[in-house]
């Protein structure tokens, strides 16, 4: 089992940035991918950013250049970095992680950008 803990979420005007935290713990040795995925009212659950084991990262379109996904294995923590928020990046952010047993999920954590 891994268990996931996200903070960090708030209220930002837009421009501004927010840094979401993950924490892992459980069987973290076998987790291969963590991501961060999103969900807006009436919206699917969306890949935001996910970073492997080896560090490859990846982003979704609407997130290149704005957003940084990173590892600190020593705190068994990921982090999103958000930087120019936007109206359109309001959601609920979740944790996932992914190990040989299949996925998991934090419990979310609210992001809410101001015009």
């Amino acid at each position: 089992q891994v268990q996931l803990v996200e903070s960090g979420g708030g209220l930002v005007q837009a421009g501004g940035s927010l840094r979401l935290s993950c924490a892992a713990s459980g069987s973290i040795f076998s987790i291969s991918i963590m991501g961060w995925y999103r969900q807006a009212p009436g919206k699917q659950r969306e890949l935001v950013a996910a970073i492997t084991s080896d560090d490859e990262t990846n982003y979704a379109d609407s997130v290149k250049g704005r957003f940084t996904i990173s590892r600190d294995n020593a705190k068994n923590t990921v982090y999103l970095q958000m930087n120019s928020l936007t109206p359109e990046d309001t959601a609920v952010y979740y944790c996932n992680a992914v190990n040989f047993r299949g996925g998991y999920w934090g419990q979310g954590t609210q992001v809410t950008v101001s015009s």
